[in-house]
């Protein structure tokens, strides 16, 4: 094991992700600290044996005794955390992030870093649409994906060290991407998605649907319940990826129009064969 059970591990901003990681890793020994605004998650999370102890203030002995520090806030807090804070961490402290966008924040951190602290950027891709560290549940990293996005001034070591954590959490697959790659396959896979199920969710405003939706429609719009503060700033953070595969689904949505509207009964049904090839992908083990 890279990660050694007798280090400190400090997680700041307890919502569901980072109280997540702290059900997740607390089982394996680790002293887990936290600091975050909301007094009421710090005890909750303590009520909970959670963490071992927290605080809504920026807490200098905890910051100076932790070895790994996981940032889970949103992109420009994370930003100004480090401008304001960097100065209480402990030289060789590694620290990682939860950041649903790589390349407009890792490099900016990694110029303003010390250069005796690594920052090894990484991308849970789990979640739930509830909020919160009182919704924090370790079992959505099972079957999940975890990214790892390295760049030039990331060592070995770091980047080892970030793929272990992974593991320890319970993670399925870890992949390796840089933050460039990373922000293209997340504006698909992941920002894209999310657009779809709000444009679904609000383009017919016909009163009491809920009465009368099956479960297709409700799966489709299940991520539609969307936190706007955070989503809005991820997308605007990944502007041009994000616009790139809008216009990609544009044209497809729009290309199936004309097949209906021709009666192209063989064109659509050349285009939900090619559908189901794919996402027969996603079921294999």
């Amino acid at each position: 094991m890279i990660i050694d059970v007798r280090k400190n591990i400090l997680i700041v901003g307890l919502g569901l992700l980072g109280g997540s990681y702290c059900q997740a890793l607390k089982k394996y020994g680790f002293h887990i600290a936290a600091i975050t605004r909301s007094q009421s998650s710090i005890d909750y999370a303590l009520e909970n044996n959670l963490i071992d102890e927290g605080s809504i203030e920026i807490d200098e002995r905890m910051i100076g005794e932790a070895d790994l520090v996981v940032f889970a806030l949103y992109p420009h807090i994370f930003v100004e955390w480090i401008e304001k804070n960097q100065k209480y961490l402990k030289s060789g402290c590694l620290i990682t992030d939860v950041t649903g966008v790589k390349s407009s924040i890792v490099y900016k951190i990694q110029d303003m870093l010390r250069d005796d602290v690594e920052f090894i950027a990484a991308h849970p891709m789990a979640g739930r649409e509830v909020y919160g560290v009182q919704n924090a549940k370790a079992s959505i990293f099972k079957e999940a994906n975890y990214i790892v996005v390295p760049t030039e001034k990331n060592t070995q070591d770091a980047i080892d060290t970030c793929k272990e954590l992974g593991l320890l959490l319970g993670f399925e697959r870890i992949s390796e991407l840089s933050p460039e790659k990373h922000d293209e396959m997340i504006a698909f896979v992941s920002q894209l998605t999310h657009c779809i199920a709000v444009a679904l969710m609000t383009c017919n405003d016909e009163e009491n649907i809920e009465r009368f939706t099956g479960d297709s429609f409700r799966d489709l719009t299940r991520i539609a319940r969307i936190n706007d503060l955070m989503w809005s700033e991820l997308f605007v953070e990944n502007k041009e990826q994000l616009l790139k595969q809008m216009d990609l689904f544009m044209d497809k949505f729009i290309e199936m129009r004309d097949q209906l509207r021709n009666d192209d009964i063989d064109g659509l049904r050349q285009t939900m064969r090619y559908s189901s090839e794919r996402r027969a992908l996603f079921d294999k083990k």
